[in-house]
């Protein structure tokens, strides 16, 4: 099986292999509201001093283009990879972990004021009754919002989870002010519970910090749940997918970042005779509407640029209708229909 054909595969594997995604909820009803994402390409390695170092850089590098790129506002949250924090020691966990009062509190608390951003800071986290693989959740305030501890940590042959960690008990889900996020971290991307969970708590973007640079994963549930997820990683890439699992910001060079703007109040809408790919909401409104529409996928996703008013009212006054609602109307008329053909007496005999 050629490449093209067995992504496709691994595709169609992760979209039929879970339970059936969380009921449609529109976020197309309300006005406006962009935010700014960060994500991180690089290698953490070494001792913590260097790491903090390091991380200060790519957060000011993050801060510097998203005020280059966009005029209101700035960045809203930048995402680094797993392990991130760590003592650099090749040891086990207790050698490895970190206390989160000092140096990176100190480090990414200042960045956090000094940016106005969200930071999540993942970290071999010393506790006073554990040791986990964390990813601690800073505001812009510089003060801790909440930490999720790995769920999934690998497990050895003598049943010691990643040299000494504790697994977490919980997806949470975090309410920031721009919006409710998931985080995950590396393996537990694996587990469609995970995925599910968020989605049935709303979550409007999920983060994965990872040491794995997987994309067809976090695609097919970006896909199937309709929400951004957000990927950091130390190779490959770094990648930021949007709500129909296409890649909108990707870095590719490490160091690096990828910055991109997006719009918790969304649409998606399929191909349709009206829609002409886009052109009907642009001819229409024009640059009060703004869309990236694909003509391989036959799908886009559509947002509002007008402060006053939301994109749900936009494509409503052209008659048309978000995919996972028409989707729904399509299984209505089915089920209609194959009632129908039961209740009708057969002809013939």
């Amino acid at each position: 099986m050629d490449a093209p054909r067995l992504s496709l595969f691994c595709l169609a594997l992760c979209l039929v292999a879970g339970p059936a995604p969380a009921a449609f909820t529109s976020r197309a009803g309300t006005p406006p509201r962009k935010i700014v994402l960060a994500t991180v390409l690089a290698e953490f390695s070494g001792p913590l001093a260097g790491r903090l170092q390091l991380a200060g850089v790519l957060i000011d590098d993050a801060a510097r283009t998203a005020a280059g790129q966009h005029a209101v506002g700035g960045l809203d949250l930048m995402v680094f990879p797993e392990f991130t924090f760590a003592t650099g020691s090749t040891g086990a966990a207790t050698e490895q972990a970190v206390p989160l009062e000092g140096p990176v509190l100190e480090l990414l608390g200042a960045k956090a004021r000094e940016h106005h951003t969200w930071i999540i800071a993942p970290m071999t986290l010393r506790e006073a009754d554990r040791i986990s693989n964390a990813a601690v959740l800073i505001n812009r305030s510089g003060v801790v919002a909440g930490i999720y501890r790995k769920t999934h940590p690998i497990c050895d042959d003598r049943g010691v989870f990643e040299g000494g960690v504790t697994p977490g008990t919980a997806y949470p889900v975090f309410d920031c002010d721009f919006g409710r996020l998931g985080i995950l971290i590396c393996w537990d991307m694996n587990y469609a519970e995970a995925w599910d969970t968020f989605a049935v708590a709303g979550a409007e973007i999920v983060a994965l910090p990872s040491a794995s640079p997987q994309t067809l994963r976090p695609m097919a549930e970006a896909l199937r749940h309709h929400y951004y997820v957000v990927t950091s990683t130390p190779k490959d890439n770094a990648t930021i997918f949007d709500p129909i699992g296409r890649s909108v910001a990707q870095v590719v060079v490490k160091p690096g970042v990828a910055v991109q703007q997006i719009d918790l109040a969304y649409a998606i809408l399929h191909w349709s005779e009206t829609l002409h790919e886009g052109r009907a909401l642009t001819d229409r409104f024009g640059r009060k509407a703004g869309y990236l529409y694909s003509e391989r996928e036959d799908t886009g996703v559509f947002w509002s640029n007008d402060p006053q008013r939301s994109i749900g009212s936009m494509i409503h006054e052209l008659g048309l209708r978000e995919m996972p609602e028409y989707v729904d109307a399509m299984d209505e008329a089915a089920r209609k229909s194959n009632a129908l053909v039961r209740e009708t007496p057969s002809r013939g005999k």
